[in-house]
């Protein structure tokens, strides 16, 4: 009798059920994390006692990250306390957030904090279960079989977005709501998420509703403030967040979205203090302390900036979420502060701790130019530049071959270099097509503003961002009203000459869905396929997680299905 034969046999309790659930745990791939080897071993042990033999173990984050991409576990078993400084909780967000585990994982904490209930329950990314020491076999059996057998009943909904089939996801969560009530918040969840990856805003948003007149569940809350903002609702999102953390002042990630809010309704101070907090109660999260860095250089905060950025490098050492980006953007503050030897030790460091990287390298040769334009040594800088103009189109081409982002604040940060040492031809045309890729990246916009206003061409700088504005609202507009029209044939002509035009986020998103809404009517096209797809995965590489890729890549696969076509391939 194997799980799935089981799964109607009745409650946990049902000692056919049990024994099936056990000799499954025997067959399950295990990593112990703990800095400790004896701990390691003695929890080894304990698993040995409970017929599972394929264990691994780990001492540090770095050796986790290695192990993960080597194999696929079943069952991670971590202490909450690493040995960098991180925790239990926040490995499991990175390992999450950078997809190096399956969904279908089963994450546990072992601490010694009986507290750490009520941090859990309100973390966004929850582990599984957590184990309080000392503990017994019996105990650590019970917890990973009651675990395994929630993973099992999730197992459809896990699977479908793995496959990236969030529909048909939701059509998984709607059955585990039918079939197992015990797990219906569970599956509540799932969905809301779902749909508001999907775009289903008023759905998401009535479905949180439903679920905050049963309970009070800070996860539902959030979610509705999710979909109020989704539909423009700033203001009430705002308040409901507030309101979330007037409550629940551990709920780290609701600091994060309110931050968001407070961007987008132009209020950069109260964002930045905002996330301040966050950073103060969870002084280790790597990207939370970018965030700070990004919104306090922005309000030219630069002693912030410079904390941020620095324990941002200080925290990622060995970790998946370091970045080239991160010593570029310290350097770059300390030359503004005036801080040139500073910058230079930060450089330097970058180019021991990246050897071989060409993005590194790139970084390296611009934070010089910028350094001697800053001592006023533009002619000394020159070369430098020359290099990175160089290095950069070779960035460029390795990185499309690849299918790797290529950073744009370095694109930037070339672009004022060859403003500093006179090559403004160079440096205009940077900044426009930086500009043009990646209009509404407000982030990216102000760091070319703020490189015009460095370099005393802000009025310059205006009226081509001002151009570029008004071409993309053109483009914009004539793709619109040919959609409206019912001509999808005219409108994917016209959306793809606008991404040609302007491939940002925006166009090759809009030109991908009229050649798809086309195919869907007129037949599978190859050489039309191709060209959405790279239009699809130009925008993945720039925002995975964004909503509209997250539809797109539902629609190309709906009417890839329709037309027989191999979406696995």
């Amino acid at each position: 009798m194997n799980l799935s034969a089981a799964q109607g046999a009745g409650p946990l309790d049902n000692e056919e059920m049990l024994l099936v659930l056990h000799q499954s745990l025997t067959k399950k791939r295990v990593l112990i994390v703990d800095r400790h080897s004896p701990a390691r071993e003695s929890l080894r042990l304990m698993l040995s006692a409970l017929g599972v033999t394929m264990v691994h173990g780990a001492g540090n984050s770095a050796e986790v990250i290695r192990q993960v991409k080597s194999n696929r576990f079943d069952i991670i078993l971590s202490d909450f306390v690493l040995d960098d400084g991180r925790d239990g909780q926040q490995l499991l967000e990175e390992l999450r957030h950078a997809h190096l585990i399956a969904p279908s994982t089963v994450y546990v904490i072992i601490t010694s904090e009986r507290g750490y209930t009520n941090v859990v329950s309100l973390a966004e990314l929850t582990p599984d279960d957590y184990l309080i020491k000392p503990f017994t076999a019996e105990q650590l059996q019970a917890r990973l079989v009651r675990a395994i057998y929630k993973k099992h009943v999730l197992r459809k909904i896990y699977e479908q977005i793995e496959r990236g089939a969030l529909e048909e996801a939701i059509d998984a969560c709607d059955r585990v709501i039918r079939q197992q009530p015990a797990y219906t918040y569970d599956a509540l969840r799932f969905k809301g998420e779902l749909l508001l990856q999907l775009g289903h805003v008023d759905e998401a948003e009535s479905l949180f509703r439903k679920v905050l007149e049963g309970r009070i569940a800070p996860w539902a809350r959030m979610g509705l403030a999710m979909a109020l903002r989704d539909r423009g609702a700033l203001d009430e999102s705002a308040a409901l967040a507030e309101q979330v953390l007037a409550d629940a002042p551990e709920y780290l990630s609701a600091y994060d979205f309110l931050a968001a809010v407070h961007e987008a309704q132009g209020r950069l101070q109260d964002a930045q203090a905002v996330l301040q907090k966050a950073a103060e109660a969870s002084p280790h999260n790597t990207l939370r302390q970018r965030m700070v860095g990004d919104v306090a250089a922005r309000n030219y905060d630069l002693l912030v900036a410079e904390k941020a950025y620095g324990k941002v490098i200080e925290r990622s050492k060995g970790s998946t979420l370091r970045s080239v980006d991160d010593y570029a953007n310290l350097a770059r503050v300390l030359v503004e502060r005036g801080d040139v030897d500073a910058s230079r030790k930060i450089a330097a460091n970058l180019k021991r701790e990246w050897r071989g990287d060409k993005q590194a390298e790139l970084a390296v040769l611009l934070n010089e130019s910028l350094c001697l334009a800053a001592e006023g040594a533009p002619e000394k800088a020159k070369p430098y530049v020359e290099q990175a103009l160089t290095l950069q189109r070779e960035v460029e081409e390795e990185n499309a071959l690849a299918g790797k982002h290529v950073s744009q604040r370095l694109a930037v940060d070339l672009a004022h270099a060859c403003y500093a040492t006179g090559m403004d031809e160079q440096a205009q045309q940077i900044m426009r097509q930086v500009a043009v890729e990646n209009h509404g990246d407000n982030q990216l916009i102000h760091h070319i503003s703020s490189v015009f206003e460095k370099t005393g061409r802000q009025e310059a700088g205006n009226t081509m961002l001002d151009q570029i504005g008004r071409q993309v609202g053109d483009l914009n507009e004539r793709g619109k009203a040919a959609a409206r029209s019912g001509d999808l044939e005219a409108a994917a002509r016209l959306l793809v000459e606008a991404a040609e035009q302007v491939p940002s986020m925006q166009f090759l998103l809009d030109a991908a869905k009229a050649v798809y809404s086309l195919m869907d009517h007129r037949g599978w096209d190859v050489d039309l396929a191709e060209r959405a797809q790279d239009y699809l995965q130009r925008a993945q590489r720039k925002d995975r997680k964004n909503p509209r890729v997250v539809a797109l890549r539902q629609q190309y696969m709906a009417v890839a299905r329709k037309y027989g076509i191999d979406t696995e391939a």
